[in-house]
């Protein structure tokens, strides 16, 4: 069996944030949220780039040597299926830096831009 996706659900990288990261639209904020931080876990800052809005979205990324992101949680979710036009996802993402523990929490606001879910900014 195929290792597990970093984004914590029971399936291999290839069938689930995998296809996302190939092209296949992201059908909920909750899984364009859980593609986004594999992203940052394999270091692929075209789709970061790409699934970001534009009117937030950074010039460019760049990854820091030192961070390897360890697990996800996703803490709650609003809205953000196939019937709505945003959503917020909560999360808290784990992470050692140079070795020690940490971890990144936020909720994060999703919207719809030319009928797909893209990142926005976190929630107020």
């Amino acid at each position: 069996m195929a290792e597990p996706c970093p984004c914590g659900l029971d399936a291999g990288y290839d069938d689930c944030c995998g296809r996302l990261h190939r092209g296949k639209a992201a059908m909920t904020a909750e899984q364009l949220m859980r593609s986004r931080y594999v992203a940052y876990v394999v270091r692929d800052a075209a789709y970061l780039l790409h699934t970001w809005a534009a009117a937030t979205r950074p010039p460019h990324l760049t990854f820091e040597d030192n961070l390897e992101w360890t697990a996800l949680d996703i803490l709650n979710t609003v809205g953000g299926t196939a019937f709505h036009t945003e959503g917020t996802v909560e999360f808290r993402a784990h992470y050692l830096a140079d070795g020690r523990p940490g971890e990144q929490h936020e909720n994060s606001r999703f919207v719809r831009a030319d009928g797909r879910w893209v990142y926005l900014a976190p929630a107020a």
